[in-house]
Protein backbone atom coordinates (compact mmCIF):
# COMPACT_ATOMS: atom_id res chain seq x y z
CA UNK A 1 0.00 0.00 0.00
CA UNK A 2 2.77 2.54 0.64
CA UNK A 3 4.44 1.68 -1.87
CA UNK A 4 1.46 2.31 -4.38
CA UNK A 5 1.22 5.76 -2.97
CA UNK A 6 4.68 6.50 -4.00
CA UNK A 7 4.11 5.38 -7.26
CA UNK A 8 1.47 7.43 -7.84
CA UNK A 9 3.17 10.96 -6.37
CA UNK A 10 5.95 10.02 -8.36
CA UNK A 11 3.27 9.88 -11.97
CA UNK A 12 1.57 12.69 -10.78
CA UNK A 13 5.03 14.69 -10.14
CA UNK A 14 6.04 13.66 -13.82
CA UNK A 15 3.00 15.01 -15.19
CA UNK A 16 3.20 18.14 -13.20
CA UNK A 17 6.36 18.59 -14.50
CA UNK A 18 5.80 17.92 -18.65
CA UNK A 19 2.95 20.85 -17.94
CA UNK A 20 4.68 22.88 -16.65
CA UNK A 21 7.10 22.00 -19.67
CA UNK A 22 4.82 22.22 -22.25
CA UNK A 23 3.53 25.86 -21.11
CA UNK A 24 6.97 26.79 -21.22
CA UNK A 25 7.43 26.13 -24.75
CA UNK A 26 6.75 28.56 -26.86
CA UNK A 27 7.12 29.42 -30.75
CA UNK A 28 7.45 32.65 -31.96
CA UNK A 29 7.16 34.54 -35.32
CA UNK A 30 10.09 36.03 -36.95
CA UNK A 31 8.41 39.61 -36.20
CA UNK A 32 7.45 39.19 -32.24
CA UNK A 33 10.00 39.04 -29.65
CA UNK A 34 9.43 38.17 -26.46
CA UNK A 35 10.53 41.01 -23.32
CA UNK A 36 11.62 38.51 -20.48
CA UNK A 37 11.66 39.86 -16.56
CA UNK A 38 12.62 36.92 -14.22
CA UNK A 39 10.86 37.91 -10.55
CA UNK A 40 10.59 41.42 -11.88
CA UNK A 41 13.74 41.50 -13.00
CA UNK A 42 14.87 42.31 -16.92
CA UNK A 43 15.78 38.87 -18.35
CA UNK A 44 16.33 39.53 -21.99
CA UNK A 45 15.16 39.22 -25.34
CA UNK A 46 14.14 35.93 -27.13
CA UNK A 47 13.01 35.00 -30.06
CA UNK A 48 12.76 34.23 -32.95
CA UNK A 49 11.64 30.54 -33.17
CA UNK A 50 11.31 28.20 -29.85
CA UNK A 51 11.51 29.75 -26.97
CA UNK A 52 11.76 28.61 -23.28
CA UNK A 53 9.47 31.03 -20.76
CA UNK A 54 10.01 29.37 -17.18
CA UNK A 55 7.12 29.91 -14.97
CA UNK A 56 8.59 32.43 -12.39
CA UNK A 57 9.21 34.45 -15.77
CA UNK A 58 6.56 37.17 -17.37
CA UNK A 59 6.85 37.56 -21.47
CA UNK A 60 5.85 41.22 -22.67
CA UNK A 61 5.32 40.41 -27.10
CA UNK A 62 6.22 43.08 -29.09
CA UNK A 63 5.32 43.26 -32.35
CA UNK A 64 8.26 44.61 -34.67
CA UNK A 65 6.42 44.87 -37.66
CA UNK A 66 5.51 48.82 -39.15
CA UNK A 67 2.29 49.69 -37.83
CA UNK A 68 0.24 52.96 -38.06
CA UNK A 69 -2.01 55.18 -35.51
CA UNK A 70 -4.93 56.72 -36.70
CA UNK A 71 -5.50 60.20 -34.87
CA UNK A 72 -8.78 61.08 -34.87
CA UNK A 73 -10.09 64.96 -35.96
CA UNK A 74 -8.32 67.64 -33.69
CA UNK A 75 -9.29 71.24 -33.24
CA UNK A 76 -6.38 73.36 -33.54
CA UNK A 77 -5.45 77.32 -33.31
CA UNK A 78 -3.51 78.86 -36.87
CA UNK A 79 -0.83 81.13 -35.71
CA UNK A 80 -3.33 83.91 -37.28
CA UNK A 81 -5.71 82.51 -34.79
CA UNK A 82 -8.14 80.52 -37.09
CA UNK A 83 -9.32 77.44 -35.63
CA UNK A 84 -9.09 74.54 -38.22
CA UNK A 85 -9.47 70.74 -37.72
CA UNK A 86 -7.33 67.80 -38.94
CA UNK A 87 -6.62 64.45 -38.72
CA UNK A 88 -3.77 62.34 -39.65
CA UNK A 89 -2.09 59.04 -39.73
CA UNK A 90 1.25 58.15 -37.67
CA UNK A 91 3.72 55.00 -39.36
CA UNK A 92 6.12 54.14 -36.90
CA UNK A 93 7.78 50.89 -35.79
CA UNK A 94 9.31 49.31 -32.63
CA UNK A 95 13.13 49.24 -33.56
CA UNK A 96 14.50 48.27 -29.17
CA UNK A 97 11.71 46.01 -27.74
CA UNK A 98 13.30 46.35 -24.39
CA UNK A 99 12.77 49.97 -24.06
CA UNK A 100 9.08 49.82 -25.49
CA UNK A 101 8.44 48.06 -22.59
CA UNK A 102 10.58 49.32 -19.83
CA UNK A 103 10.40 52.93 -20.37
CA UNK A 104 6.92 53.88 -21.09
CA UNK A 105 3.43 52.15 -20.47
CA UNK A 106 1.30 51.67 -22.22
CA UNK A 107 3.55 52.91 -25.94
CA UNK A 108 0.43 52.83 -28.19
CA UNK A 109 -1.37 55.21 -26.19
CA UNK A 110 1.88 57.81 -24.78
CA UNK A 111 2.46 57.80 -28.68
CA UNK A 112 -1.13 58.41 -29.41
CA UNK A 113 -1.27 61.68 -26.99
CA UNK A 114 1.79 62.98 -27.78
CA UNK A 115 0.93 63.10 -31.72
CA UNK A 116 -1.99 65.08 -30.75
CA UNK A 117 -0.50 67.51 -28.86
CA UNK A 118 2.44 68.02 -31.10
CA UNK A 119 0.31 68.86 -33.82
CA UNK A 120 -1.32 71.64 -31.80
CA UNK A 121 2.09 72.82 -31.62
CA UNK A 122 3.11 72.79 -35.11
CA UNK A 123 -0.39 74.25 -36.41
CA UNK A 124 0.00 77.06 -33.84
CA UNK A 125 3.04 78.07 -35.87
CA UNK A 126 1.89 78.38 -39.05
CA UNK A 127 -0.97 80.68 -40.72
CA UNK A 128 -4.33 79.47 -42.00
CA UNK A 129 -2.37 79.98 -45.48
CA UNK A 130 0.58 78.14 -45.35
CA UNK A 131 -1.16 75.30 -43.24
CA UNK A 132 -3.58 74.59 -46.34
CA UNK A 133 -1.06 75.21 -49.11
CA UNK A 134 2.15 73.33 -47.42
CA UNK A 135 0.68 69.83 -46.40
CA UNK A 136 4.03 68.48 -47.01
CA UNK A 137 5.88 70.69 -44.76
CA UNK A 138 3.36 70.12 -41.95
CA UNK A 139 4.00 66.43 -42.57
CA UNK A 140 7.97 66.61 -42.10
CA UNK A 141 7.50 68.69 -39.02
CA UNK A 142 5.37 66.08 -36.92
CA UNK A 143 7.11 63.40 -38.45
CA UNK A 144 10.69 65.21 -37.16
CA UNK A 145 9.30 66.26 -33.54
CA UNK A 146 7.37 62.97 -32.51
CA UNK A 147 10.47 60.90 -33.35
CA UNK A 148 12.48 63.52 -31.06
CA UNK A 149 9.73 62.30 -28.24
CA UNK A 150 9.80 58.61 -28.45
CA UNK A 151 13.34 57.64 -29.85
CA UNK A 152 13.22 57.11 -26.08
CA UNK A 153 10.74 54.70 -26.24
CA UNK A 154 12.24 52.38 -28.56
CA UNK A 155 9.94 53.50 -31.71
CA UNK A 156 11.10 54.87 -34.76
CA UNK A 157 8.34 57.30 -36.74
CA UNK A 158 8.50 56.41 -40.19
CA UNK A 159 5.97 58.85 -42.02
CA UNK A 160 3.06 61.02 -41.54
CA UNK A 161 0.31 61.44 -43.39
CA UNK A 162 -2.54 64.49 -42.97
CA UNK A 163 -5.93 63.12 -44.15
CA UNK A 164 -7.79 65.91 -43.96
CA UNK A 165 -8.29 69.67 -43.51
CA UNK A 166 -11.06 71.35 -42.67
CA UNK A 167 -11.42 75.35 -42.18
CA UNK A 168 -14.31 77.14 -40.97
CA UNK A 169 -17.24 77.99 -43.05
CA UNK A 170 -16.17 81.07 -43.61
CA UNK A 171 -12.93 80.51 -44.69
CA UNK A 172 -14.60 77.52 -47.01
CA UNK A 173 -16.69 80.27 -48.42
CA UNK A 174 -14.16 82.79 -49.15
CA UNK A 175 -11.85 80.14 -50.87
CA UNK A 176 -14.46 78.74 -52.80
CA UNK A 177 -15.23 82.44 -54.19
CA UNK A 178 -11.21 82.70 -54.68
CA UNK A 179 -11.41 79.78 -56.30
CA UNK A 180 -14.45 80.87 -58.77
CA UNK A 181 -12.57 84.26 -59.09
CA UNK A 182 -9.18 81.97 -60.28
CA UNK A 183 -10.97 80.54 -62.41
CA UNK A 184 -12.64 83.49 -64.43
CA UNK A 185 -9.05 84.77 -64.41
CA UNK A 186 -7.86 82.05 -66.17
CA UNK A 187 -10.85 81.30 -68.74
CA UNK A 188 -10.08 85.32 -69.65
CA UNK A 189 -6.70 84.66 -69.59
CA UNK A 190 -6.94 81.72 -72.16
CA UNK A 191 -9.40 83.88 -74.10
CA UNK A 192 -6.79 86.37 -74.08
CA UNK A 193 -4.40 84.44 -75.26
CA UNK A 194 -6.52 82.30 -77.93
CA UNK A 195 -7.50 85.91 -79.53
CA UNK A 196 -3.95 87.07 -79.44
CA UNK A 197 -2.54 83.55 -81.40
CA UNK A 198 -5.44 84.24 -84.08
CA UNK A 199 -4.73 87.61 -84.47
CA UNK A 200 -1.14 87.06 -84.93
CA UNK A 201 -1.83 83.98 -87.38
CA UNK A 202 -4.16 86.59 -89.22
CA UNK A 203 -1.56 88.89 -89.45
CA UNK A 204 1.13 86.02 -90.42
CA UNK A 205 -1.02 85.21 -93.02
CA UNK A 206 -2.02 88.80 -94.28
CA UNK A 207 2.16 89.17 -94.31
CA UNK A 208 2.80 86.30 -96.70
CA UNK A 209 -0.43 86.82 -98.55
CA UNK A 210 1.06 90.57 -99.31
CA UNK A 211 4.69 88.92 -99.86
CA UNK A 212 3.45 86.54 -102.49
CA UNK A 213 1.16 89.69 -104.26
CA UNK A 214 4.76 92.32 -104.00
CA UNK A 215 6.25 89.14 -105.54
CA UNK A 216 4.20 88.61 -108.03
CA UNK A 217 3.71 92.52 -109.32
CA UNK A 218 7.37 92.86 -109.13
CA UNK A 219 7.40 89.46 -111.24
CA UNK A 220 4.61 91.06 -113.63
CA UNK A 221 6.55 94.44 -113.62
CA UNK A 222 9.90 92.70 -114.94
CA UNK A 223 7.77 90.58 -117.18
CA UNK A 224 5.94 93.74 -118.40
CA UNK A 225 9.68 95.81 -118.65
CA UNK A 226 11.18 92.71 -120.70
CA UNK A 227 8.24 92.97 -122.86
CA UNK A 228 8.63 95.96 -123.63
CA UNK A 229 12.02 96.11 -124.06
CA UNK A 230 11.84 93.47 -126.84
CA UNK A 231 8.94 95.38 -128.71
CA UNK A 232 10.66 98.66 -128.94
CA UNK A 233 13.89 96.38 -130.23
CA UNK A 234 11.49 95.26 -132.90
CA UNK A 235 10.24 98.66 -133.36
CA UNK A 236 13.88 99.81 -133.61
CA UNK A 237 15.11 97.35 -135.58
CA UNK A 238 11.96 97.33 -137.99
CA UNK A 239 12.32 101.70 -138.35
CA UNK A 240 15.70 101.10 -138.93
CA UNK A 241 15.18 99.04 -141.92
CA UNK A 242 12.05 101.60 -143.31
CA UNK A 243 15.03 104.18 -143.14
CA UNK A 244 17.52 102.07 -144.90
CA UNK A 245 14.59 100.95 -147.69
CA UNK A 246 13.92 104.33 -148.01
CA UNK A 247 17.39 105.41 -148.55
CA UNK A 248 17.87 102.99 -151.12
CA UNK A 249 15.21 104.15 -152.66
CA UNK A 250 16.02 107.81 -152.32
CA UNK A 251 19.48 107.40 -153.91
CA UNK A 252 17.65 106.55 -156.80
CA UNK A 253 14.77 109.06 -157.16
CA UNK A 254 15.11 111.69 -159.86
CA UNK A 255 15.13 115.07 -158.84
CA UNK A 256 12.23 116.08 -160.39
CA UNK A 257 10.01 113.83 -157.79
CA UNK A 258 11.79 115.22 -155.11
CA UNK A 259 10.85 118.45 -155.88
CA UNK A 260 7.65 117.53 -156.47
CA UNK A 261 7.14 116.47 -152.99
CA UNK A 262 8.65 119.43 -151.16
CA UNK A 263 6.00 121.41 -153.11
CA UNK A 264 3.34 119.65 -151.87
CA UNK A 265 4.54 119.36 -148.86
CA UNK A 266 5.09 123.55 -149.20
CA UNK A 267 1.04 123.01 -149.96
CA UNK A 268 0.40 121.17 -146.84
CA UNK A 269 2.27 123.72 -144.78
CA UNK A 270 0.15 126.98 -146.43
CA UNK A 271 -2.80 125.27 -145.79
CA UNK A 272 -2.38 124.47 -142.01
CA UNK A 273 -4.68 127.08 -139.52
CA UNK A 274 -1.22 127.80 -137.93
CA UNK A 275 0.19 131.13 -138.20
CA UNK A 276 3.75 130.34 -137.55
CA UNK A 277 5.72 128.10 -139.87
CA UNK A 278 8.94 126.33 -138.67
CA UNK A 279 11.62 125.97 -141.71
CA UNK A 280 14.68 124.16 -142.18
CA UNK A 281 18.02 125.59 -142.70
CA UNK A 282 17.88 124.20 -146.23
CA UNK A 283 15.20 125.27 -147.19
CA UNK A 284 16.84 127.56 -149.58
CA UNK A 285 18.47 124.75 -151.43
CA UNK A 286 15.07 123.02 -151.81
CA UNK A 287 13.48 126.55 -153.35
CA UNK A 288 16.32 126.96 -155.43
CA UNK A 289 15.49 122.96 -156.54
CA UNK A 290 12.34 123.76 -157.41
CA UNK A 291 12.81 126.95 -158.92
CA UNK A 292 14.82 125.35 -161.95
CA UNK A 293 13.19 122.55 -162.30
CA UNK A 294 10.17 124.95 -162.73
CA UNK A 295 12.41 126.86 -165.15
CA UNK A 296 13.48 123.78 -166.72
CA UNK A 297 10.32 122.73 -167.26
CA UNK A 298 9.22 126.35 -168.68
CA UNK A 299 12.11 125.99 -171.52
CA UNK A 300 11.51 122.63 -172.34
CA UNK A 301 14.90 121.59 -171.96
CA UNK A 302 13.71 118.85 -169.56
CA UNK A 303 17.10 118.87 -166.86
CA UNK A 304 17.38 120.91 -164.20
CA UNK A 305 20.27 122.70 -163.12
CA UNK A 306 22.16 121.91 -160.00
CA UNK A 307 20.86 123.36 -157.27
CA UNK A 308 23.14 126.35 -154.89
CA UNK A 309 22.79 125.11 -151.52
CA UNK A 310 25.60 127.93 -150.42
CA UNK A 311 24.54 129.44 -147.61
CA UNK A 312 24.71 133.45 -149.46
CA UNK A 313 22.32 132.20 -152.33
CA UNK A 314 19.30 134.31 -152.60
CA UNK A 315 15.42 133.41 -151.87
CA UNK A 316 13.36 132.88 -154.78
CA UNK A 317 11.21 134.70 -156.01
CA UNK A 318 8.03 132.53 -155.35
CA UNK A 319 8.99 132.06 -151.49
CA UNK A 320 8.28 136.28 -151.26
CA UNK A 321 4.97 135.49 -152.71
CA UNK A 322 3.52 132.88 -149.90
CA UNK A 323 1.56 134.07 -146.66
CA UNK A 324 2.93 132.84 -143.75
CA UNK A 325 0.35 135.13 -141.68
CA UNK A 326 -3.60 134.25 -141.84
Amino acid sequence: MPQDIWVLLVVGLVILLAFFVLRSIRVIPEYIRLVILALGRYAGTRGPGVVLVLPWEMAYRVDLRERFLEIPKQTSITKDNAPISIDFLVYYRVVDARASVLQVDDVVNASKNIATTTLRAVIGDITLDDVLAKREAINDQLRVKLDEVTERWGIKITRVEIKEIEPPRDVQDAMNRQMTAERVRRATVTAAQGEREAAIMVAEGEKQANILRAEGEKQGAVLKAEGEKQAQALRAQGFAMALQVISRIAQGADPNTMALQYMDTLRQVGSSPATKFVLPMEMTGIAQAIAATLTARADGNGKAPEPDTSADASQPDFLADLDVQK
